[in-house]
């Protein structure tokens, strides 16, 4: 299993001196976070979908081998709250191709109002081109049904395991050989950090589920204060000392 490490999103100023040096300015901060991790989840491109040439601009600005998860815009999600998906995914699909060989899983996330719709999911799968890994999070509990799990199944997409105060709030399904989970606010001090045994127990369902040689992305949204770097590197140790492959992450104390 490669388990693929990163956080969501790189742009927070208050990371200095926990990732950035305090004299990096913010142009660099991606090549700066690239130097430490290996893949990074794309969420502002929910807020405003970049151009093609954005998306060649972060390829170009990356090494080689690094991924970069890009979450759908929500004007396919929110807006259009996936009805009529042709369009929206098309321009979504083109645009984040300019990421090349670098771009990763695409995330849906549904937003919370949206209840259970297998057949409007369906439609929206339907319409990425065949091979792209699209990772789905709902947020509304009527989702958790055998039809959704069949739709998933059947597409190839892959249900997004989401944590928040370090318990699951999706079913763990496992719907495709690949896996995604995004960590959005644990239980312990300071604010919204995950405790080492939250971590510890999810290292275990994932070990458990994925065990043979397959990809699971994981992404730490528990931004402020630079919780989701410190998170990043104790979960990666934590999956390494249970014998995963985990990609890097910083040496948090020798930066400090």
């Amino acid at each position: 299993m490669t388990l693929f490490v990163g956080t969501s999103g790189w742009q927070y100023k208050d990371w200095r001196g926990v990732l950035y040096p305090a004299g990096c300015p913010t142009r660099l901060w991606l090549e700066e976070y690239a130097e430490h991790f290996t893949t990074v989840e794309l969420n502002n491109a929910f807020y405003r979908l970049p151009t093609r040439e954005n998306f060649a601009a972060w390829r170009d600005r990356v090494p080689e081998g690094f991924v970069v998860a890009v979450k759908a815009s929500r004007y396919l999600t929110h807006i259009k709250r996936l009805k009529d998906p042709r369009e929206p995914v098309d321009r979504l699909v083109s645009h984040a191709a300019g990421l090349g060989d670098r771009l990763g899983p695409v995330l849906v996330q549904l937003p919370p109002t949206l209840k259970e719709d297998a057949d409007l999911l369906d439609e929206c799968l339907g319409c990425f081109p065949s091979g792209t890994r699209v990772a789905v999070e709902p947020r509304h509990d009527s989702w958790w049904t055998p039809a959704v799990r069949k739709v998933l199944e059947a597409r190839g997409a892959a249900l997004c395991w989401a944590d928040a105060r370090s318990r699951p709030v999706t079913p763990l399904w496992r719907t495709t050989d690949w896996g995604y989970v995004r960590f959005h606010e644990g239980r312990a001090r300071a604010w919204p950090r995950y405790g080492r045994r939250a971590l510890e127990t999810w290292v275990d369902r994932i070990a458990t589920t994925w065990s043979d040689a397959r990809d699971v992305y994981t992404y730490f949204n528990n931004d402020p204060g630079g919780a989701a770097v410190e998170n990043a590197v104790t979960f990666a140790r934590t999956a390494t000392r249970a014998g995963l492959t985990a990609t890097r992450t910083p040496e948090l104390a020798a930066r400090r």
